[in-house]
């Protein structure tokens, strides 16, 4: 929100004021709207760490305190309180729905997860052996053609049909996901279920067969909704801000989550989940217990991963709640893994050694989450397609802000070019 204080900024004899906008929460910034259009300069920010690309009303972080909060509600309070489905309706439209409101949002996700049955022919054309990351966002993007109606009138301000828009893509992610599981196992598509719960019915889809369906316990349920709960917003993330982006452009709802799965692929986003299993498997077949492996750590040979956080300069306050949930599904499962041995002992060593209390690398939300998902027989390469559909209400609500805004802008930062300059083109005969 705009403020009446000023900041100065002087450059090559001139004095140029900006604006100063503060946040609800205290949070100050520059406004250099107008800065290049008076001073013909700039700013450089490689990365955007220091830059605030838009207003959003969505997600609060302190990084420093360790605080998360969606709508302005504890990240720990819902995740003692709520589940998956409530906070997704809190995260896109701004306030708890009433018994009502969750009813129908409820209902709507449940009428629209089956797919079209014409996807089912398009998911056959693809390599069984092709990453579950890449049919996401192919199919993600396709729902634009085989639901046109729903990717043409949910363009700026259109409102109409955003409800059906935004609870097709929440619900049908899950079963797209289901489906890229069992055809790269060669294994028969199972439908959803009307009476079942939103992870249940995931859980369902992914791990029932034609004669046996799949029991799910409620450990594993109450730990799946926590996952999604925790990862529905992350503020301004790479995948955030890429669907920001794209939204900015007119693109459909559908186009846009498209694009953030893909910025979500990258390893060094959404992939951090199964960077951990990784790093377990790596130290397991070097025949470690983890000793070694921290020794190293501490001599720069190797890197923790799943510890520490970009943001966070205190403990990540998902990681305290995901803790406790995953020493309970382990101990509810009665799971006996070896990796699992080593990721205990890796989290005291993290949690006592000074050298890693000094650095604050804590365990953070992916090295839990990654644990947990291989403790629920999710495979690795499953992992960053779950973060997915956990961040699809994020998405959901950034689009929304953008595209609802009613003063639309379309993103196009600038850059400093140090290519070659003015030079005059050689015929080849001259090269």
């Amino acid at each position: 929100m705009p403020d009446t204080k000023t900041a100065s900024l002087q450059f090559l004899g001139k004095q140029y004021n900006l604006p100063v906008r503060i946040g609800t929460e205290g949070e100050a910034a520059f406004d250099i709207t107008r800065l290049r259009e008076q001073s013909g300069v700039i700013t450089f920010d490689e990365g955007y760490g220091n830059t605030g690309s838009c207003e959003s009303t969505v997600t609060y972080i302190d990084g420093e305190k360790g605080i998360l909060r969606y709508r302005g509600y504890p990240i720990e309070q819902l995740a003692e309180h709520s589940h998956f489905v409530e906070t997704a309706y809190l995260v896109i439209y701004g306030k708890l729905p009433s018994p009502v409101e969750r009813a129908k949002f409820s209902d709507l996700l449940t009428e629209h997860a089956a797919i079209h049955e014409r996807m089912v022919y398009l998911f056959e054309s693809y390599p069984r052996d092709a990453h579950p990351m890449a049919l996401l966002g192919a199919m993600v993007n396709a729902l634009a053609c085989y639901y046109p109606h729903l990717a043409t009138n949910t363009h700026f301000g259109d409102k109409d049909n955003f409800d059906e828009a935004a609870a097709t893509l929440i619900s049908k992610v899950r079963t797209i996901t289901a489906m890229a599981y069992r055809m790269s196992r060669g294994l028969p598509v199972i439908y959803p279920r009307r009476t079942l719960k939103y992870c249940e019915n995931f859980l369902h889809m992914m791990f029932s067969d034609p004669y046996d369906h799949y029991e799910c316990p409620p450990v594993v349920s109450r730990a799946m909704n926590l996952i999604l709960l925790l990862h529905a917003d992350h503020e301004q993330n790479c995948s955030t801000a890429t669907v920001r982006m794209v939204a900015s452009s007119g693109a459909n709802l559908f186009a846009s989550a498209a694009s953030g799965v893909c910025a979500l692929w990258g390893p060094f986003h959404g992939g951090a989940n199964q960077a951990v299993i990784e790093m377990l498997q790596a130290i397991h077949a070097d025949g470690d217990d983890g000793t070694r492996f921290i020794a190293e750590a501490k001599l720069g040979k190797n890197r923790l991963m799943g510890f520490g956080h970009r943001i966070y300069k205190n403990y990540d306050p998902r990681a305290k709640i995901i803790g406790k949930a995953c020493e309970e599904l382990l101990q509810t499962l009665g799971i006996k893994d070896p990796l699992l041995d080593i990721a205990r002992r890796l989290e005291y060593v993290a949690l006592n050694d000074s050298y890693f209390v000094d650095r604050k690398l804590y365990p953070n939300v992916d090295f839990y989450s990654g644990i947990m998902m291989r403790a629920m027989n999710i495979p690795v390469n499953m992992f960053t397609v779950l973060f997915a559909i956990g961040r699809m209400p994020g998405w959901v609500a950034h689009w929304r802000e953008v595209a609802m805004s009613g003063r639309p802008r379309i993103y196009r930062p600038r850059q400093i070019y140090t290519g070659s300059v003015k030079r005059d083109y050689v015929p080849i005969e001259q090269r």
